[in-house]
């Protein structure tokens, strides 16, 4: 296993922001993603946070992200708009459609906003978590490349297609869980590449379709609950991106196959203010007795608590505050460098090494 270096949440993330402005990024954008990041690897979700900045950074030096998007909302109903993220950087490009899925929320009591050409985003509880801290309910959905195969087949069709959900609680830190509809986020597989452990046989398959424990070999992730998740992916899929008039399913670009284009990437929000339907105090007070009663049921042998849905990412991020954030040496040595980029990731398939 590759030892790992621990560095405080600020210092992560200036390290970031300094490599994506290296790599071209302007810095409103960088400090936006490299925060972004620095949260996801804070939460314990080291899947989307400094693992990435390596591929994100030669896509930005290559040409794949537009450095000065030309942000625009079109609003196309009272409650309904489409925001135009013209290929800019993730991150960026969907907090800004929050700040809007956020405001018309709160004006028309809901809000379904998607977001159509956008490149990679990061974490989803990140913007439905700034939607609960603001005394609302989120849902947010987006699209990937085909990196899953169908309940039933043998070659990948949708990606992993995540949902996230927040909702307010009182005088607490907001509900809020993020979930692939895969067993596990690629991103996870790529963690455990940096970390050099093996992954458990039900996440994903090799070339042959056989389950795999190898992170080198996997060629196919499968979907939780089986034909369940399947069912959610083609629902993401056509929410965040058929919706929207995107490309859908297999005909979503890959990540890694051509780094100087863009990738046109769809995703949506739904933010709902709950004074619309009850008691805003009621209804967060109801949150708070939801966690407690779940906390008060007798957990199996081995685990201390019933956490509800999303709380160990919360813990981990108030531990991280105090102790850190853990990153392999590789990463950090990468950080610290004066390399861009390491000129791995282009031209690959969707399973790049």
């Amino acid at each position: 296993m590759e030892e790992l270096v621990t560095l405080s949440i600020t210092q992560l993330e200036e390290l970031m922001k300094k490599k994506l402005i290296a790599a071209g990024l302007p810095q409103e954008a960088a400090s936006e993603t490299a925060k972004h990041l620095a949260i996801a690897d804070a939460t314990g979700v080291h899947s989307h946070g400094a693992v990435r900045m390596d591929y994100y950074a030669e896509r930005i030096a290559k040409g794949g992200i537009t450095l000065a998007p030309k942000l625009s909302f079109e609003k196309t109903g009272p409650a309904t708009g489409i925001f135009h993220g013209d290929n800019g950087m993730g991150q960026y490009v969907c907090n800004e459609a929050m700040k809007i899925a956020i405001h018309l929320a709160k004006e028309a009591g809901i809000a379904y906003v998607g977001v159509e050409q956008t490149s990679h985003s990061g974490t989803m509880a990140y913007y439905v978590k700034k939607a609960a801290e603001e005394e609302l309910i989120a849902l947010a959905m987006c699209q990937s490349d085909p990196m899953a195969v169908p309940f039933g087949g043998t070659r990948n069709y949708f990606g992993t297609n995540p949902i996230a959900f927040a909702a307010p609680r009182a005088g607490h830190e907001p509900i809020v869980f993020d979930m692939a509809t895969t067993v596990q986020a690629w991103g996870k597989i790529l963690d455990a590449r940096a970390k050099n452990q093996p992954i458990p046989e039900n996440w994903a398959v090799d070339e042959t379709g056989q389950p795999t424990t190898d992170p080198t070999a996997v060629k196919g992730l499968l979907p939780i609950a089986g034909a369940k998740g399947y069912g959610l992916m083609m629902m993401v899929d056509i929410l965040a991106g058929s919706l929207l008039g995107l490309p859908f399913g297999k005909h979503v670009s890959s990540m890694y196959a051509d780094l100087t284009e863009k990738r046109r990437l769809g995703q949506m929000f739904l933010v709902i203010d709950p004074k619309r339907f009850t008691d805003l105090s009621a209804f967060k007070e109801q949150m708070d007795q939801m966690v407690n009663e779940l906390h008060e049921i007798p957990p199996v042998e081995g685990q201390s608590t019933v956490y509800y849905p999303g709380e160990v990412s919360q813990l981990q991020f108030e531990k991280a505050k105090q102790d850190g954030v853990q990153i392999p040496r590789s990463i950090y040595e990468y950080l610290i460098s004066e390399t861009i980029h390491q000129n791995k990731y282009g031209g690959q398939d969707a399973f790049a090494k």
